[in-house]
């Protein structure tokens, strides 16, 4: 007995469940209250909405151009520094190269002499020479740090005095 009691409670309220979800769409379709009234929006107002959303493009047309300058900026400015750096990487590998294959050359020559006095010489010799190529070296790698330094500066530098002159003659 108590089943079929619990069976004819459960349908009622399957039926409200499916009312009350057609009641949700819309609860106050029909109500006058919160419809939309039809009203004419002045044309003053309707020109300076219009202003203001040709402003609105332009001023977002400026920045997007000014992202995309500045995006390739940076792109260009890590290019040159990554191929700046492969270069100079290549520069310190070929002085190392010449530098190990001069000191084997000594130490060859080294073995070979028979007095003490040539090997003091061939020392100050080798001394005098590397000082030299060092010195040649340093030279070289500091002048391309340099350029290399210019040349990754050069568009940045180029770039914030373009930006100022526009900014200066807005």
């Amino acid at each position: 007995m108590s089943e079929t009691t619990t069976a004819a409670k459960a349908a009622p309220k399957a039926r409200a469940t499916k009312s009350t979800k057609s009641a949700a769409a819309s609860p106050f379709a029909d109500f006058e209250a919160f419809s939309m009234p039809n009203m004419e929006v002045p044309a003053m107002f309707r020109e300076a909405t219009e202003k203001s959303i040709d402003s609105a493009r332009e001023a977002y047309a400026k920045v997007k151009t000014a992202a995309e300058d500045a995006t390739d900026l940076i792109e260009d400015t890590f290019e040159t520094s990554r191929q700046g750096a492969v270069e100079f990487n290549h520069k310190a590998v070929d002085a190392a190269k010449i530098n190990t294959d001069a000191t084997f050359s000594f130490i060859k020559d080294l073995m070979a002499v028979k007095t003490l006095a040539e090997a003091i010489e061939l020392q100050s010799t080798f001394a005098r020479q590397q000082f030299d190529t060092f010195s040649a070296q340093a030279k070289d790698m500091q002048e391309f740090a340099t350029k290399l330094s210019t040349d990754v500066t050069a568009p940045v530098k180029d770039a914030f005095e373009k930006s100022f002159k526009e900014f200066k003659a807005a």
